[in-house]
C-alpha cells in the first residue's frame, strides 16, 4: 500500500498544481483556453511561477479592457439576398458565422426575413467623430450597414471605401465624442507579447479573450483565394487569443490598451476556435484608412517583379518540375520575372536575383516583402538588398502603380471602370442572335464592393443597357459615363436569363 502511494504521490502533486494554474487562467484571462495543454506543461518548473505573477497581469489587462471595450462596435449587414452568391455566403459564414443558427446552404433554403441581417462582424472606433475600421468581408455585398455600440446606441454607417487587397474597411457615423482607440506602432511588438482580443463573437456582445503573439508576418493564402483580392497583403499577426466568428473587424491590443491589429481570421477545422487567430498590423491598417480618408482610394505602390518564395517547399518544387530547373529551398524571394513598367527592372534588379531586405526589413519569405512593399505609396524610394552570385547588392527602386505611374491619385483621377468596379468585353454577334438580344457587353473583374456589386451583378452577367443606352463594348460604358454625376441606370441580365434594372449613384 505504502509503496502504492509513493508511486502516485509525483501524480498527485502534478494534479494539484494543473488545477491551480487552470484556475488561476480562467479567473484573470476570463475565458476557457485549452485547460489539457496547461495540465501538460505544469511539468515545467516555471509553471507555478506563472501563476504567482498573474495577479499584475490580470491588473493590465482589466485597464485594458476598459480601455478598449467601449470602443469596439457591432456591425450588421444587411444586403440583397436575391443577389447573393454562394461563394460570398461561404465566405461569410466562415469568416463570421450564420446569425440564423445554420450554415450557408441551410440559410439559402430557409433565408431570414429582410429586416435581419445577413452577417454580423465587428468594427473599431479609431477617433471621436465617427471614423470605424472593420474588415472587408465583414461589410461585403451590404446595401445597409448598421453599427452597435457597447452601450446599445444603434447607428446607420456609411461605408467611406474598402481594400480587399488587405480586408480592411471604413466606415463613418454621425456622432461625436466617441471613446476610441489609438493605433500601436506593430512593428514593435514581440512573439510572446501578451494581447487582448476584444469583439462580438458568436452574437456576444463585448467580448474579452486574451493570449499571446504567436507568430508575425504570417501568410496563409486566405484573401486570395477565397476573396476578391487581385494583389493581397497577407503578412498577419498570429495569436492565441480565442477568436471566433463574429470577431472579424474587432481589436487586437496591447496590455495598455493600444491598437496592435484588425482580427480577420480563424484557422480552423470547424469554423471555430482551434488555437489559431490572424489579424491584420496596425501599421498596414493605418496606412489604408488614411489614403482612403486622404485621396477616397488606396495608394499602392509595386515593386514590379514576379517572384518565387524561398521559403515554401510546395512552391519550389512546382517551380523546378515545371521550369526543369534546380532553384534550393531557403530564406528569401527569387525574383522569376519582371512586370511591365518596372520600377524593379529600372533599377538593375535581374531574374534570379534573391532579394533579403527591403530598406531595413529582413525579407525571409513572401508575407515580409509584401507587407514591407504593400505599405508604400506610388513614388516611395525603397532600398532593395538582394543576392546574386552570391554577393550581397543594394540598389533604390522607385515603386510605381500599376499602370507605371509614380504619384497619387485621387477617385477623379480613375477610368469609369475603376469607378464603378468592372471591365466589360463585347459580346459575340452569334450569341445575340441565338439569345434575341440587340445589344451587350459581359461582366468581367467585378470588384468586391464595388458600385457594380452592390446591384448584383457577377463576373459573366450580361449588361444590355446604362442610362437607356445601349452599350457593345467597354468604350461604350466609358462614353455613356465618363464625367456623368448622378443616378445611373443599368439593366442586366443574371446567369438564368432574367433581366433586372437597378441603380447606383455615380462615384
Amino acid at each position: 500500500m505504502k509503496s502504492t502511494l509513493k508511486k502516485l504521490l509525483p501524480f498527485a502533486v502534478v494534479g494539484v498544481i494543473s488545477g491551480a494554474t487552470a484556475v488561476g487562467t480562467l479567473q484573470y484571462f476570463g475565458h476557457n483556453s485549452n485547460n489539457g495543454d496547461q495540465g501538460y506543461f505544469t511539468s515545467s518548473t516555471n509553471a507555478s511561477f506563472a501563476g504567482m505573477n498573474s495577479a499584475a497581469i490580470g491588473d493590465d489587462f482589466v485597464k485594458a479592457a476598459k480601455t478598449t471595450v467601449p470602443a469596439v462596435v457591432t456591425i450588421k449587414n444587411y444586403q440583397n439576398r436575391t443577389s447573393s452568391r454562394a461563394s460570398e455566403q461561404d465566405m461569410f459564414d466562415f469568416f463570421f458565422g450564420d446569425p440564423f443558427g445554420g450554415r450557408g446552404q441551410q440559410r439559402q433554403k430557409q433565408q431570414a426575413p429582410d429586416n435581419m441581417p445577413s452577417g454580423m462582424g465587428s468594427g473599431v472606433i479609431i477617433s471621436p467623430d465617427g471614423y470605424i475600421i472593420s474588415n472587408n468581408h465583414v461589410v461585403a455585398g451590404a446595401n445597409k450597414l448598421e453599427v452597435v455600440l457597447s452601450n446599445k446606441k444603434s447607428y446607420i454607417a456609411t461605408l467611406v471605401g474598402t481594400d480587399p487587397n488587405t480586408d480592411i474597411s471604413l466606415l463613418k457615423i454621425e456622432e461625436k465624442g466617441l471613446p476610441y482607440l489609438n493605433f500601436a506602432n506593430s512593428d514593435n511588438i514581440e512573439v510572446g507579447q501578451w494581447v487582448l482580443a476584444v469583439g462580438n463573437p458568436l452574437g456576444l456582445n463585448s467580448t474579452v479573450t486574451a493570449g499571446i503573439v504567436s507568430a508575425k508576418g504570417r501568410g496563409i493564402g486566405i484573401l486570395g483565394s477565397q476573396g476578391k483580392a487581385s494583389n493581397p497583403i497577407e503578412s498577419f499577426i498570429q495569436t492565441d487569443a480565442a477568436i471566433n466568428p463574429g470577431n472579424s473587424g474587432g481589436a487586437l491590443v496591447n496590455s495598455n490598451g493600444d491598437l496592435i491589429g484588425i482580427n480577420s481570421a480563424i484557422q480552423s477545422t470547424t469554423g471555430y476556435y482551434q488555437g489559431y487567430g490572424f489579424a491584420v498590423p496596425s501599421n498596414l491598417a493605418r496606412k489604408i484608412v488614411e489614403d482612403i480618408k486622404k485621396f477616397g482610394i488606396v495608394q499602392r505602390g509595386f515593386l514590379g517583379v514576379q517572384s518565387l518564395d524561398l521559403s515554401d517547399e510546395q512552391q519550389v518544387a512546382s517551380y523546378n518540375f515545371q521550369k526543369k530547373a534546380n532553384i534550393k529551398t531557403g530564406s528569401g524571394v527569387y525574383v522569376t520575372g519582371f512586370g511591365e513598367n518596372s520600377g524593379a527592372e529600372d533599377a538593375g534588379l535581374k531574374i534570379g536575383d534573391v532579394i533579403t531586405k527591403i530598406d531595413t526589413m529582413p525579407v525571409t519569405d513572401f508575407a515580409d516583402l509584401s507587407i514591407a512593399i504593400g505599405s508604400k505609396r506610388p513614388g516611395d524610394k525603397v532600398a532593395v538588398t538582394y543576392i546574386r552570385n552570391g554577393k550581397e547588392n543594394t540598389t533604390t527602386v522607385t515603386l510605381k502603380d500599376q499602370k507605371g505611374g509614380t504619384s497619387t491619385r485621387t477617385k477623379a483621377d480613375l477610368s469609369v471602370s475603376e469607378k464603378i468596379g468592372a471591365d466589360f468585353e463585347p459580346l459575340s454577334e452569334s450569341f445575340k442572335t441565338n439569345y434575341g438580344l440587340n445589344s451587350g457587353v459581359i461582366a468581367r473583374n467585378v470588384g468586391e464592393g464595388s458600385e457594380m456589386a452592390k446591384i448584383g451583378i457577377v463576373d459573366n452577367y450580361i449588361i444590355i443597357e446604362i442610362n437607356g443606352k445601349p452599350v457593345n463594348s467597354q468604350k461604350d460604358v466609358e462614353k455613356i459615363l465618363d464625367k456623368y454625376q448622378g443616378n445611373v441606370q443599368v439593366k442586366f441580365v443574371d446567369e438564368y436569363g432574367r433581366i433586372y434594372t437597378k441603380g447606383f449613384k455615380m462615384p
